[in-house]
């Protein structure tokens, strides 16, 4: 039974907004009934009433429902611990899709900006201005206690974070080199503006202006997945600033768009993006990025990613990726391959089948992208000056599902570059 709202402000407001609703009920009612058959029976009022009352019943529960998640969002994040570990240990002793219902429902909530997930090193911010808006973007800068006068920048991949580097992070640094790993614009605890117009052009410029304000000017550049196609960018806009690049299964070494994936709008993507959930994540980085295989270590970076979705900020983390997502598909990089001209490491795992947009495209299509032993021959054979290392039983992160394998290869390929190149 419906109950009358109390008489209160809240409860005035209630009965207004009612009122100007049926009042909106009853001047579109001529187009709707042109538009609306009726049900069989049942005349064409009844009929569209019928219907506007399931409505407002179905619309009634959504809003009721969106206001519980936004209370209990906060009591989930106080109860949970906010480091990558808890959730690790959470999903051990179970198979990634059993335990996948448990963790969507009861794994930890971070803010819009990653807030509530610890980095493997202090974060810092670079406050600047870009398209008229003021911006942050996260970072960390490791200097190590022997420095051998080099320093290495790492871009993250569009499910990855700067903090996803932990263990190259290390390696690089007792190595000797200055490590400098930036959450792009969009990304992680960055800033995520409501309005950007996102290409790798402007994110090259503000990782480039955030290099600058270091006093950093020739870095070896280390970018992995959608991290590769800004390197590349990087490179291509800054090739006296790039002393060496490396590329860590990037994407962008083809032409899906050229090739017949259908193109999504940005509000497709972001209805996509909406539906982002732990299990979701957890089954698409077992089948791309490792291969088929699943540990307990890639847990954390699923609740990493997961926990934006799950927080207060989910729209605007939503919204961001849908902006993304339309860069990456609009902006290929594969056909300026030929002009770079610095040293290029390429460290290709070869099970990876990672291709943006497949999982919407007609089999046909599907079958002919995502072939990465393909792409990385076919991109070091247009470098000029390529290296290409294959891990042949990798995916598309092989710096996580190997890491032994991977640093060796990375270091051995960083060391063949002198410091004065």
């Amino acid at each position: 039974m419906y109950a009358k709202p109390a008489d209160t402000a809240a409860g005035l407001r209630e009965r207004q907004q009612g009122r100007a609703a049926r009042r909106r009920i009853v001047r579109c009612w001529p187009e709707v009934q042109a538009r609306t058959p009726p049900e069989p029976g049942m005349s064409s009022a009844a009929s569209f009433l019928q219907k506007i009352s399931m409505s407002f019943r179905r619309y009634t529960l959504l809003a009721l429902l969106s206001v519980c998640a936004w209370v209990v969002a906060p009591a989930v994040s106080s109860a949970t611990a906010a480091t990558p570990a808890n959730g690790a240990a959470a999903s051990s002793q179970a198979s990634p899709v059993a335990a996948g219902a448990a963790a969507d429902h009861a794994g930890p909530a971070y803010g819009p900006e990653l807030q509530g997930f610890n980095y493997p090193a202090p974060v810092e911010r670079f406050d600047f201005t870009s398209q008229g808006l003021p911006l942050q973007m996260a970072y960390m800068d490791v200097k190590p206690a022997h420095p051998n006068g080099r320093t290495a920048v790492l871009l993250h991949g569009k499910n990855f974070c700067g903090a996803t580097w932990d263990a190259t992070i290390h390696r690089l640094s007792d190595a000797g080199y200055r490590v400098i790993a930036p959450d792009q614009i969009g990304f992680c605890k960055s800033s995520k503006p409501e309005h950007y117009q996102y290409s790798f052009q402007q994110l090259a410029r503000n990782t480039h202006a955030l290099l600058e304000s270091l006093g950093v000017s020739d870095v070896t550049m280390i970018g992995h997945s959608t991290g590769g196609m800004l390197a590349i960018r990087y490179a291509l806009t800054y090739p006296h600033a790039t002393q060496q690049l490396v590329l860590v299964n990037p994407i962008g070494l083809e032409d899906w768009k050229a090739k017949g994936v259908p193109s999504l709008s940005v509000d497709q993507w972001y209805e996509r993006e909406l539906k982002t959930s732990a299990d979701g994540i957890r089954r698409y980085e077992q089948s791309t990025y490792y291969a088929g295989q699943w540990r307990a270590d890639y847990e954390p970076w699923v609740q990493m990613l997961a926990g934006m979705y799950r927080g207060p900020g989910k729209q605007i983390v939503a919204w961001n990726s849908a902006l993304l997502y339309d860069m990456i598909y609009t902006q290929p990089v594969v056909y300026e391959l030929g002009q770079l001209s610095m040293p290029t490491l390429l460290l290709i795992g070869q099970k990876d089948v990672t291709a943006i947009g497949k999982d919407a495209a007609p089999a046909a299509v599907r079958a002919k992208i995502g072939h990465y032993p393909e792409l990385g021959k076919a991109a070091a054979k247009a470098i000029p000056h390529a290296t290409l290392v294959e891990f042949a039983g990798l995916g598309h992160a092989p710096q996580m599902q190997d890491p032994q394998a991977f640093h060796q290869a990375l270091l051995e390929g960083m060391a063949a570059v002198s410091a004065n190149h």
